[in-house]
């Protein structure tokens, strides 16, 4: 039996063969490639937590955003290494992964996703298409949970005309983040004023729909709230428990599943209060870490669920294989 060897040369010649593979040469002849289609096809994956079904559906990504900025009182060398060594570049691009819930007879949403605004970039929005796609209609959401105010959670609540994209939902939220949000004198504030502007527009129309949550309670039946502040004022995860299996929703104490993992003393540039950012982003891995409970995740890669383990005296993610049970 031969054995196969291969060496840095041969390596190196069979690149180039497939890289020359990769080049499609237009023809006028009969024997013309299809054209590439340019986009993607809808971002939803489906899950069973218990006896209830999940469904996670993409809003798409925020940027291409540069780590530099988003990291901006990190070491520029160490991150930039980091990121080099997980082959991945110096923009990265944070997915946003919405989950419904089916929950009994209601359908429970948790946060929405940018909507029809840019701020981010141009590769948000795309939530009620993808929710289309996987046959769940708008209007039947019941419920929507958010885990803050930030426009890539809450300001696809209505269309850009001001109508509710989930006419038959109540929303839970904490009143410490609608407060802050679309408190006028933070206006003031050049950081955030666009943020404080939209989400004046979008929460006060909607407060009469608003229940404020509690901290350690119940928000639904099984869903409980555990604030999670730093990121926002009154930023809260949730722990979904069904049938002995829980799954923690850790909505933005993390963004990146290699930076927020294996550097999670590194402040995020978005984060109201950077330093309780990162004293709550230790506490809540160093929990998920020690009870072995798997997270989904708006912001990490996609779908955005796996496991947080102990990497030295930092973390590290463990994407779950691409199964429809937890």
């Amino acid at each position: 039996m031969s054995k196969l060897r291969l060496s840095r040369r041969s390596l190196i010649a069979a690149m180039a063969v497939v890289s020359g593979a990769g080049i499609v040469q237009r023809s006028s002849g009969g024997n013309a490639q299809a054209a590439m289609s340019g986009g993607q096809v809808p971002f939803f994956y489906r899950f069973k937590l218990g006896d209830l079904e999940g469904t996670v559906v993409s809003d798409g990504s925020l940027g291409p955003l540069p780590s530099s900025a988003l990291y901006s009182s990190a070491p520029k060398e160490d991150l930039a290494k980091l990121l080099a060594d997980a082959f991945v570049g110096e923009q990265i691009a944070p997915d946003e992964n919405v989950l419904v819930l089916k929950l009994g007879d209601r359908q429970v949403l948790f946060d929405t996703g940018v909507g029809e605004a840019k701020i981010f970039g141009p590769n948000g929005g795309q939530l009620l298409k993808n929710l289309a796609a996987a046959g769940i209609e708008a209007g039947s959401i019941s419920a929507v949970v958010l885990t803050h105010a930030h426009p890539d959670h809450c300001w696809q609540l209505v269309s850009a005309s001001g109508a509710a994209n989930f006419p038959n939902a109540q929303i839970f939220m904490t009143e410490a983040d609608f407060n802050f949000w679309t408190d006028e004198g933070n206006l003031s504030i050049d950081a955030i004023k666009g943020m404080v502007e939209g989400t004046r527009k979008i929460l006060p129309p909607l407060k009469d729909r608003i229940t404020f949550i509690q901290d350690g309670k119940e928000v639904l039946p099984g869903i409980q709230a555990m604030f999670t502040p730093g990121h926002t004022v009154g930023h809260v995860s949730y722990v979904l428990t069904t049938g002995g299996q829980s799954l923690f929703l850790i909505g933005d104490v993390v963004h990146h599943h290699i930076v927020s993992m294996e550097r999670p003393k590194y402040a995020f540039g978005f984060d109201t209060d950077p330093n309780l950012g990162i004293e709550t982003r230790l506490k809540t891995l160093d929990m998920l870490a020690t009870n072995r409970m798997p997270i989904l995740s708006f912001h990490l890669s996609w779908p955005g669920i796996g496991h947080v383990g102990r990497s030295g005296d930092a973390f590290r993610f463990h994407p779950l294989p691409m199964r429809m049970t937890l």
